[in-house]
């Protein structure tokens, strides 16, 4: 086939459904992604493999595989959005605005950090439309591995050197009980003192967890009274609720130990750190407007810096009475 043949019978839209169905390897999630059915997705992917005279995605049981002749076409793809993208930011310059769209998501304990992000980006480039997802760390990464965002926010990013990421703010993960809890008066407590109340945690696969339970399994202590909570509000006020304690994002709780209604508990080993990553995966090179907000995001670090800078907290007080200690 030649090459002006090819060029009048493809069509933009059925590059959009392929690269959609091969970063997302299904075509039902693809045409989710799409808003179109799953029907519409499979006859554009045909219409494509017709126009290119190769099959482009076979299944292996109920796997989606891509083909060698879909690898060619994502490359192409990805250079061909590319440019398309970068002739959009252009114009738009030529206009005198910026206009795009950049989609990110960032777990759950990131989303203290990112809204400060995007209003300061916002500020500047108010034409770029902004849709950020919030989901726990097992989700994140399974959206990493999908492409199916510009960006994800996170912390503890895998040794992997498919991902490319780059650490935006400290994130420091602190014990926090309510003020008059007995381990504020106890001399030196350790996270084994802490380990013999009931411990508030996430659900398997929070970034915040599988740090505590890291360090719990290096100290070798057992962490045997949990109670599973479905995000860090809830945990926050089952703390203020003396339901139990808890391991959390500084910038989570910085409000209620500065108003006294949460304490900073001192224990050996804290705070644990791990900084929050701007992380996309290579596959999935950057566009333009991706581009444009990691070098704002670079260029506005010591400012964040220093808005979330720790302020110290005021001092306990030790008059409210105590629930006991977990059951042994």
């Amino acid at each position: 086939m030649t090459t002006p043949t090819l060029l009048n019978r493809l069509t933009f839209r059925q590059l959009q459904v392929f690269r959609a169905v091969y970063e997302r390897h299904s075509y039902s999630r693809a045409a989710e992604t799409l808003g179109l059915t799953q029907p519409a997705v499979s006859a554009q992917v045909r219409q494509l493999e017709q126009a290119l005279g190769h099959p482009l995605f076979k299944y292996a049981g109920r796997t989606l595989h891509a083909l060698p002749a879909a690898d060619a076409l994502a490359a192409s793809t990805q250079a061909i959005f590319g440019q398309v993208s970068r002739l959009q930011m252009s114009l738009s310059d030529l206009d005198g605005t910026i206009t795009g769209e950049l989609n990110l998501a960032a777990v759950s304990t990131a989303q203290y950090i990112v809204p400060q992000l995007l209003a300061r980006f916002r500020a500047h480039y108010p034409n770029v439309q902004l849709r950020l997802r919030v989901c726990n760390r097992a989700q994140a990464l399974e959206r990493l591995a999908e492409r199916r965002d510009d960006l994800v926010i996170m912390a503890r990013v895998p040794e992997d050197e498919a991902l490319v990421a780059t650490p935006i703010l400290d994130n420091e993960m602190i014990p926090v009980v309510w003020p008059g809890h007995p381990l504020l008066d106890a001399e030196a407590p350790t996270l084994s003192d802490l380990a013999r109340h009931y411990l508030l945690m996430r659900e398997p696969g929070s970034g915040v967890r599988g740090a505590l339970e890291e360090l719990a399994e290096a100290q070798a202590v057992a962490l045997p009274h949990t109670i599973e909570m479905g995000t860090n509000e809830a945990v926050k006020q089952g703390v203020m609720a003396q339901l139990g304690v808890a391991v959390l994002p500084r910038l989570a709780v910085r409000l209620e130990l500065e108003a006294g209604l949460l304490a900073r508990l001192d224990l050996p080993g804290f705070p644990l750190r791990h900084p929050w990553c701007t992380v996309y995966h290579r596959e999935r090179f950057p566009s333009p407007v991706t581009e444009l907000f990691l070098r704002f995001v670079g260029r506005h670090l010591d400012e964040l810096h220093d808005h979330f800078a720790t302020r110290p907290a005021p001092l306990p007080s030790h008059g409210v009475a105590c629930l006991p200690e977990a059951p042994p």
